[in-house]
């Protein structure tokens, strides 16, 4: 996969490579965390450089959920979406319901040669609404 892409095949990018495969939607400082309980110490900035490399070579996606960090991927080139818990900040992905890219029709595309549109749905997820309708039970019974 490395090699497809041009880059050399070094410990580091197998290492974070692996980590966004095995932990979908994971921030950086959970990969480095990943990272180095694969190989022990590694830098910050190693982590950093490698996930730039991998999104820029499109073996991984950078997501950024509205009030988070960024967030990774490997899915890629595929047009899907993703939908994020106001609550505790889950993430899971979510297909496109409208055939292929970019699938959706902007009213004013600006001159621009659009080809991606990316759709960001947000609510609770099932734990959190399960939750918060126990929160709204418990207060109704105390009044």
């Amino acid at each position: 996969m490395l090699r497809g892409a041009a880059l050399r095949v070094t410990r580091p990018r197998l290492a974070v490579l692996s980590a966004v495969h095995e932990h979908p939607h994971s921030d950086t400082s959970s990969i480095i965390g990943f990272v180095r309980d694969d190989l022990g110490e590694v830098s910050h900035q190693a982590v950093y450089d490698v996930l730039r490399a991998l999104t820029a070579a499109g073996l991984v996606r950078c997501i950024e959920p509205p009030g988070s960090v960024a967030r990774y991927e490997a899915r890629v080139g595929d047009n899907h979406h993703h939908v994020v818990c106001r609550s505790c900040g889950a993430i899971a992905d979510v297909d496109c319901a409208v055939g292929e890219a970019p699938c959706l029709t902007p009213s004013e595309d600006h001159g621009f040669a659009i080809d991606e549109a990316e759709v960001m749905y947000q609510g609770r997820c099932p734990a959190c609404a399960a939750a918060q309708e126990e929160q709204a039970r418990q207060a109704k019974e105390r009044t």
